[in-house]
C-alpha cells in the first residue's frame, strides 16, 4: 500500500523529468571527458535517443531500471498497489524501446543502452561504451 495520499504521489510523480537526468549528465560527461562529441535529445531520430554520436552513427538509450524493467535488476521493482496500472505502463515502455530501436537500426544506427545501475561503477561503463564504438575510429 502506497504511504503517500494520492496528491503527494502525482505531485512526486510530475517532478520526474524526461530528460538531463542525472544519469543522462553522467554519461554525457564521461563521454565528453574522453573526448568525444555528441548532440542530445536529437528528436528527428526515432525515440529521441539521450545522445546521439554522429561520426559513430550511434544512439544512446540511458534508461531507468524501474521504468524501463531491466531484467534482473534489483531497482526494477513493480508497486503493490494499482498493479494493473504499472503492469500496462511497463509493458507500453517497453514496447517502445523496442519499437525505437528497431527503427534506428533501419536506418544504419548502432543503438546501445545504459542502465542507470551500471553507472555505480563509472569507469566500467566508460571502457564498456569504447568497446561499441568502430576501433579505426575512436576518439
Amino acid at each position: 500500500m502506497d504511504h503517500l495520499t494520492p496528491e503527494k504521489r502525482s505531485w512526486n510523480m510530475s517532478r520526474i523529468r524526461g530528460r538531463d537526468t542525472r544519469p543522462e549528465v553522467l554519461v554525457r560527461s564521461m563521454l565528453h571527458r574522453a573526448g568525444y562529441r555528441f548532440r542530445k535529445n536529437v528528436s528527428t531520430l526515432p525515440g529521441k535517443p539521450d545522445i546521439v554520436l554522429p561520426k559513430y552513427k550511434t544512439v544512446i538509450f540511458v534508461h531507468g531500471c524501474f521504468w524501463h524493467r531491466h531484467k534482473g535488476c534489483k531497482d526494477a521493482t513493480t508497486p503493490k498497489s494499482n498493479k494493473a496500472f504499472w503492469k500496462k505502463k511497463f509493458e507500453r515502455n517497453t514496447a517502445n524501446d523496442r519499437k525505437h530501436a528497431r527503427e534506428l537500426r533501419k536506418l544504419g544506427w548502432k543503438v546501445i543502452t545504459v542502465w542507470s545501475c551500471q553507472l555505480k561503477k563509472p569507469d566500467a561503463a566508460l571502457r564498456r561504451l569504447e568497446r561499441e564504438f568502430p576501433a579505426d575510429e575512436r576518439r
